[in-house]
Formats: structure tokens, sequence, C-alpha cells
């Protein structure tokens, strides 16, 4: 398998799992909820992975149109859960394929950590930025959840 098909396949899996993470919050208003200590809610951290991933796999790799707008990531609040499933699983669907086509010795187009990667690394960041966010999505949920 190449490098691309298996980072799809790992980017599908755990966005799918996201996905289910949404989908047992026990009401649309606890994916919103942030807790003393927490600055984000489930909701804006499910909607920060979907921005970055749109921006950084659909737009600069895939050449999917896009336009991100990053303070709305955590500002938008009220999405029910399968809202915000939809839109992730659109990610899913729609944006983690493009990586089947990516140069991945490439340099990737934007210097986003402050010195030049390959497409390669930068999507291995990419990966790890999302399974960040996904456990912490999981320990919110079991907390929320009680």
């Amino acid at each position: 398998m190449t490098l691309p098909a298996e980072l799809i396949a790992l980017f599908t899996r755990d966005l799918t799992r996201l996905t289910q993470q949404i989908a047992e919050f026990p009401t649309d208003e606890a994916l919103w909820q942030t807790l003393p200590g927490v600055t984000n809610s489930a909701g804006n951290l499910a909607l920060h992975l979907e921005g970055n991933l749109r921006e950084y796999v659909g737009r600069q790799i895939g050449g999917i149109s896009y336009t991100r707008q990053r303070p709305l990531e955590f500002s938008t609040k009220g999405l029910t859960r399968a809202e915000l499933a939809a839109r992730i699983e659109n990610v899913r669907d729609t944006v983690i394929p493009a990586l089947a086509t990516a140069d991945m010795e490439a340099v990737f187009p934007e210097n986003v950590l402050g010195e030049p990667l390959s497409v390669r690394h930068f999507t291995l960041h990419l990966y790890g930025h999302l399974n960040y966010h996904l456990g912490q999505i999981n320990y919110l949920r079991r907390i929320v959840a009680g």
C-alpha cells in the first residue's frame, strides 16, 4: 500500500471515530459545553478539525475551493450533533481522498510551522493534530456525559 493510501485509511478511520464521538454526546447542547479550565467545547474542536483539514488537505493539497474562517471555528455554537457529524463526514468523503494524488515529496505550499516541510511531513503533522483533538473530544464527552 502506498503512503497516500495508508494516510487516507487512517484519516478515514479517525474521522469516522470523530463522528461516533459526536453522536455519543448525550444532547446537542452538551456538545457546546465547556468546563472550568477548558477553553474549547467539543463542538468547537470538531469545527476546528474541519477547517484545518479543508484548508490544508482540501485546498492546499487537493485544489478544492475553500476560504477558511478560523475564528468561526472557535466562536460558532449551536449546531446539532447530526449537523456537525455530517460536516465531518463530508470532509472524510470529499476532502481526504485528495491525498491520493498528492506528491508526498513536494514542498508543502505554505510555511505553516516556521520551516519548509514536505507534503508527507506536514500531512503526518495533520494526522497527529486530528488525533490530539480527537482525544480531547473523547475526554470532554466522558466528563459531560457523567
